[in-house]
Formats: C-alpha cells, sequence, structure tokens
C-alpha cells in the first residue's frame, strides 16, 4: 500500500517500530548546575494554588505594578542562603516579634478565620432540609468509566457471517450478509497453511482483504495497485486488535475470516479517513504469508564471496565470523555479494525491512555489533535515512530471504567520526539477512 493510502491496520496501545541511531546525546543545554539554582515563586502565584485567592482572582502578570513590600518574590529550596539572622527576631534591635512569630501570628487568624466560617456554615446548613445528606454523591459512588471498551474474547463462529471466495494470496470476493452482526470477535480458518505457526512477538506479514459490514464498502487493500503486505510483530499492540491478536496460533500459509467489532477494530473514535464510523463492524480475510522469530535467520545454499571480499563463516543463530583481506586497500565504493539468494519479493525503497546482521571492522575482523547477540531481528525502512547509507544502497533491489555480504567506505558508514567501537575514517563489512518486507 503507499504512503498515500492509510493502512487499515492503524495504530495499537504501543507502537513497536525500531530505528538505528546513535547513543543517547548529552542533556540538551548542557549539565545541571551543582549550585546556586532558586526557585522564585510570586505571592499572589503562591496564594492562588494554596486556595487564598480570592474566587476569580488572577495572579498578576509579569511587569504588573506591586503594591506593598509582600508582593516580593518569595525564594525556595536556594543554595545561596542570605545574612544569618534569629528565626525568632532575638538579634533584632530593638527587639521584634521575628519571623517565627510572623508565621506563628498568620497560622492563629487563618484559624480563627476558618473556624468562624465553618460555624456559620454549619449553621446556615441546619435551616434546611437535612434529608439529602443521607443521599450518596452520585459521582462518588459511581464506578470510573474506562478508557476504551474491552476486546471481546474471539470465537471461531457466529450466527450470521460474510461469505468469501477466492484462493490464499489472491483479493478475496465478501459477501455482506443482510443482517447485523452480533457484536462477536470472529477468527475462522478458512484454509490452513503448512508453514510455522504465529507466536507472539514473532515478525508477520499478511496480506488482506477488507470491507465495512455497516456500509458495505471497501476498505483499502493490500491486493490494491502498488498495496504491500502489512508486517508488524504479533501480539505486541502494534496494530488494532483484528490483525494484531488474530493471527496468534495461526500458521503461515493460512487464510482467515475475521470480523472485528468496533472493540477489535478502531474504537469509539472510529476512523474517519477511511469513513470508518464509530460502531461500525469490519470484515477482514487475511492471508498470513510469513512469520519469523525474533531470533530467526535465513537458509538456504551459500555462494562463497570473491578472492578480494572479506571471507564469512556461518554460525548459525550466533555472530558471524568475518575474516578480512590481508593488505586489502580501503574501498572508495560500496561492494555486496549474495551470499544466499532469497526467493521472496524484490525489496524496494521506503518499505520496510526486518534483518539479522553482524557487523564488522574490515581491518581486523573485529566484530562491534550483531542483532544476533541481543537475540531480536531489526527493522528499518529502506532509504529512509534511518540507518547508514552503504545499507540504504546496498540492500534496496535485494529479495527477501537473501544474505548479502556489504562491504562500505567510511563515507557510506560514519565518516571521519567514528561511532562507539568503530574507529574514524574505517571500512565496514556486514553480513545481513533479509527475512521480511513489507508496508510498515
Amino acid at each position: 500500500m503507499t504512503e498515500k493510502t492509510p493502512s487499515p491496520g492503524g495504530a495499537g496501545t504501543a507502537a513497536n517500530d525500531s530505528s538505528a541511531g546513535d547513543p543517547a546525546a548529552s542533556r540538551p543545554g548542557g549539565p545541571i548546575a551543582a549550585d546556586r539554582e532558586s526557585i522564585v515563586v510570586p505571592p499572589a502565584i503562591l496564594a492562588q494554588q494554596a486556595g487564598w485567592a480570592q474566587p476569580g482572582e488572577k495572579p498578576r502578570p509579569a511587569g504588573g505594578t506591586r503594591t506593598d513590600a509582600e508582593d516580593a518574590p518569595q525564594i525556595f529550596a536556594s543554595s545561596v542562603r542570605k545574612a544569618e539572622a534569629s528565626e525568632a527576631g532575638y538579634d533584632e534591635n530593638p527587639p521584634g516579634v521575628g519571623k517565627l512569630g510572623v508565621i506563628l501570628g498568620t497560622v492563629l487568624a487563618l484559624l480563627l478565620v476558618g473556624s468562624g466560617i465553618t460555624l456559620y456554615m454549619v449553621n446556615k446548613d441546619d435551616s434546611k432540609d437535612t434529608s439529602a445528606a443521607a443521599k450518596p454523591d452520585a459521582t462518588k459512588s459511581a464506578p470510573p468509566t474506562p478508557s476504551a471498551e474491552p476486546v471481546p474474547p474471539i470465537k471461531d463462529s457466529a450466527k450470521v457471517l460474510p461469505t468469501v471466495t477466492g484462493d490464499f494470496g489472491k483479493k478475496a470476493d465478501i459477501q455482506v450478509p443482510g443482517d447485523k452482526s452480533d457484536g462477536s470477535f470472529v477468527v475462522k480458518v478458512l484454509s490452513e497453511g503448512s508453514g510455522p505457526k504465529v507466536d507472539k512477538n514473532n515478525w508477520t506479514s499478511v496480506d488482506y482483504t477488507a470491507k465495512d459490514w455497516n456500509t458495505g464498502k471497501d476498505i483499502p487493500s493490500s491486493y490494491d495497485d502498488k498495496g504491500k503486505p502489512q508486517i508488524f510483530q504479533a501480539g505486541t499492540d502494534a496494530l488494532i486488535p483484528a490483525l494484531d491478536q488474530a493471527v496468534i496460533g495461526k500458521k503461515a500459509g493460512s487464510r482467515l475470516l475475521v470480523v472485528a467489532p468496533p472493540a477489535a477494530g478502531f474504537g469509539s473514535q472510529g476512523k474517519p479517513d477511511m469513513a470508518i464510523g464509530a460502531k461500525d463492524d469490519l470484515i477482514f480475510v487475511i492471508d498470513v504469508r510469513n512469520t519469523n522469530a525474533p531470533d530467526a535467520v535465513v537458509s538456504g545454499t551459500v555462494t562463497p564471496p570473491p578472492a578480494d571480499f572479506p571471507q564469512v563463516k556461518d554460525n548459525g543463530k550466533k555472530p558471524a565470523e568475518i575474516t578480512p583481506v590481508a593488505g586489502a586497500k580501503d574501498p572508495t565504493e560500496l561492494k555486496t555479494h549474495v551470499l544466499i539468494k532469497g526467493t521472496g519479493p524484490v525489496v524496494e525503497k521506503g518499505e520496510k525491512v526486518v534483518v539479522q546482521y553482524t557487523g564488522a571492522l574490515a581491518k581486523d575482523g573485529k566484530v562491534f555489533d550483531s542483532s544476533l547477540s541481543k537475540g531480536q531481528a531489526f527493522s528499518f525502512a529502506v532509504g529512509g535515512g534511518q540507518v547508514i547509507q552503504g545499507w540504504d544502497q546496498g540492500l534496496a533491489g535485494q529479495t527477501v530471504g537473501s544474505r548479502v555480504e556489504l562491504v562500505i567506505p567510511a563515507s557510506l558508514g560514519y565518516g571521519d567520526k567514528g561511532q562507539g567501537d568503530i574507529p574514524p575514517g574505517a571500512t565496514l563489512v556486514f553480513v545481513v539477512d533479509i527475512l521480511d518486507a513489507g508496508q510498515g
């Protein structure tokens, strides 16, 4: 699906997109000062926040004229102390009540005023019908309103279901029943595939056809012109439950019928940009194309690299061993070699890919990073500037299922600055497994 077409997958409760980036930078604005920091609060604001201001009274705007000495800004939590003075005023000449006396006097006055107001309100309420006092406060006794309607449990059938025709891998024909949906969240296997099962956190790609049950209108499909499969980590709330939860436990190669009430779709807000109303039930026919565990790697026949390329030893689910070419000069251009040729679709610029990788220095073969060490595949949009240029250029045009060796000059890597264990001006070698690709 193109960037101009909204995705029916939508966003779930948590985005789980990964992108490459430098380590965390220093705090913006520099380090926090160790001393001489103060918090300055005008008394008008302090009084209002404490509930002492009159109803409707606003703090004096900046630049306003002060009327007496009490309007001077107050300083709290300051590390710069004023001249030493007795809190009780014993150092004054002549002695006065001091700060402590003023504070105690103020507190006493407030207590007296508060007591008077309380007595007045009690006497005033006694003159009214006291039967209202026995009535519970509805605002306090009412249960809290949930922020979103809970997703109903998944069923495999319902009284009324749409009719679906067509084969896996092609756009489905969906016939909407004349009756309304009963509100069930249905996931029914129309045809079961023979591929691996989708587990939670698996990177999974699906094709889909969709309709709005209430209006009978088509929803943009991955089978439309220039459409792309939807790729996501299953069960992580990255997409609406109609996709995110529906595929869990199903095998790759399966076709599923999904009926999603609003709670399993776009909730009470609907999706106006797709003309989906707040109370509309949605129909999806989902083709589960592919699924990969977070530590998956590609497999296939290996074509050894040329003699002028660093040699690569496959270590399964551990980082590859990379042996540099003795005496090799640093390249000025990107060099690529396909170690394993995948049979999947071609990766296009703008697509989100899921990869495993090992990166090493071309000079000595020292590994500086690997997703395999973390047991977690990495995803990014090809050509989006989220990774070094050598990746953006070297992976576009490759096929899903491929293992590619990239020899990247410093100009397309980390340049003259380097990063972490990568020294300035270093030539890099990456071995990259392309697990899957699609619309992110």
